[in-house]
């Protein structure tokens, strides 16, 4: 593989990011805002899917949009500060330019705010997609050429696989190990601090391109 082909995308949520505790401020904001009682613990343990996914645990269907308006608009000022990088993941993205590839961010988080964070801690991907999930991944990693996805949960797996990337996965999320692989993740790191390395080793076995 020609440096230049190589393509890495990632996960935000869990994968670049610990966002468990700007998650809880936000969902404690809108709790109090709204009057409506939000178990932002349990919350932060389902992180992955879409937002509306977890509004709908709180909300009646017809408030939802709202809801995730209001919450996308709090969310700077409550989950910015409060969220650290995930070890090792400054390192992932510099791995990946030092190989001379692209690191892009494909994310079900709303991308403005995606990229906040990313500003914030100092992570500088060639390009960030945001309000994708799963399977809807694929398009995303399709059209920037990306060879290999990495992500912490089961959709990250499947949106890798429906996109024809590798599957590398990481449990630092809310997936176990058993269930990444079962889900048809190809390599489980123990997270990103793994993957410099391991990529190394990719790129060195991947055939080279013209």
């Amino acid at each position: 593989m020609a440096p230049m082909d190589l393509t890495v995308g990632f996960d935000l949520d869990m994968t670049l990011i610990d966002s468990r505790p700007g998650i809880h401020a936000a969902y404690r904001a809108l709790s109090a805002e709204t009057g409506t009682y939000i178990d932002a613990d349990a919350a932060v343990t389902r992180l992955g899917p879409p937002l509306e996914e977890e509004l709908a645990h709180w909300f009646p269907a017809a408030a939802i949009p709202a809801m995730a308006d209001r919450y996308r608009e709090l969310y700077p000022a409550y989950a910015i500060a409060p969220t650290p990088a995930m070890p090792g993941a400054r390192e992932a993205v510099e791995a990946v330019r030092a190989l001379g590839g692209r690191a892009i961010v494909v994310t079900a988080k709303h991308e403005p705010n995606a990229r906040l964070h990313l500003e914030h801690l100092g992570i500088e991907p060639d390009a960030v997609v945001g309000w994708l999930w799963a399977e809807a991944k694929a398009g995303a990693l399709r059209e920037y050429g990306a060879q290999v996805y990495v992500g912490d949960h089961v959709g990250d797996v499947r949106g890798a696989r429906t996109a024809g990337a590798l599957s590398v996965a990481v449990p630092t999320g809310p997936c176990p190990e058993e269930e990444l692989r079962a889900a048809g993740a190809e390599v489980v790191l123990p997270d990103l601090t793994a993957l410099p390395r391991w990529l190394a080793a990719y790129v060195a076995a991947e055939p080279a391109t013209a």
